[in-house]
């Protein structure tokens, strides 16, 4: 099992996943996106208009999404 935080998978706080595969983080983290779109919280809304200008550009949406999986590879598991 692996820890990563809101802010490492790219998002605005501190919570932190635990999964056992960048997968099921990436989908803890997708859920929590939604839960904080809902409440309407702020520092997460910008964090999801950064993910969408980031979204625009195919090569920049690869190496971002290659860093956050070699960040999780990189982690020691609990």
């Amino acid at each position: 099992m692996k820890t990563m935080t809101c802010k490492q998978l790219g998002g605005a706080c501190d919570r932190e996943f635990q999964a056992e595969t960048f997968e099921e983080m990436a989908a803890l983290s997708q859920q929590h996106g939604k839960e904080m779109f809902e409440q309407g919280d702020v520092p997460h809304l910008q964090a999801m208009d950064e993910m969408r200008r980031l979204m625009e550009d195919p090569e920049a949406m690869n190496a971002w999404m290659q860093e956050k999986m070699a960040a999780f590879e990189s982690i020691e598991a609990n």
